[in-house]
């Protein structure tokens, strides 16, 4: 297991670890993907359902099932969450810094996300559905959440064509480690 100070180091400088082939890698990534919070984009489609209010939403309420859930998940390039990260995260959650945010469909875990949050920044991890919308309901109520707070960073690790509907940006490291540093103040 990944000691919880030690995960806390990395995140304040930049990184982030990932298991690849079975072992912990540490990433720092040349060109980083953040969510702007003050541009974040909710598409039409989205706004009617979190309109219609299809899910619940909760925080923290099954961290571990997230987690899990976001381990579980197909990946063609191959998961990289694994029992390390697993119990690693879980770790992080109970002293305080690890959250979830899970969305729920007549009482049943149907998507959810999970990150870190260290002073004025989350420093998202992973999410996970099993019914459309309930990752991106997640990510909204995430934001909201961040937003009302005051927090400065959303950082997604990689901008992905998923998160570029939401405004979500590539910034190059050197760029990124500006905006952590404000965070961290």
């Amino acid at each position: 297991m990944i000691q919880t100070t030690t995960l806390l180091k990395a995140y304040r400088v930049g990184y982030f670890p990932m298991s690849i082939g079975g072992e912990i890698k540490w990433c720092s990534p040349a060109l980083r993907g953040i969510v702007p919070l003050k541009a974040f984009h909710v598409p039409r489609r989205l706004q009617r359902v979190l309109r219609r209010g299809a899910f619940e939403v909760s925080i923290n309420r099954a961290f571990r099932q997230v987690v899990v859930s976001c381990a579980s998940r197909p990946d063609p390039a191959g998961n990289w969450i694994n029992d390390e990260i697993i119990d690693s995260y879980r770790s992080l959650h109970r002293a305080g810094y690890a959250h979830s945010v899970e969305t729920w469909c007549e009482g049943v875990l149907v998507g959810g996300l999970y990150g870190v949050a260290l002073r004025g920044a989350f420093f998202g991890e992973s999410m996970f559905h099993t019914k459309s919308d309930a990752s991106k309901v997640a990510l909204a109520s995430l934001v909201d959440r961040l937003t009302e707070r005051g927090y400065r960073l959303l950082d997604i690790q990689w901008l992905t064509s998923h998160l570029s509907q939401f405004g979500a940006i590539e910034v190059v490291r050197a760029r990124y480690l500006e905006l952590l540093v404000e965070a961290m103040k």
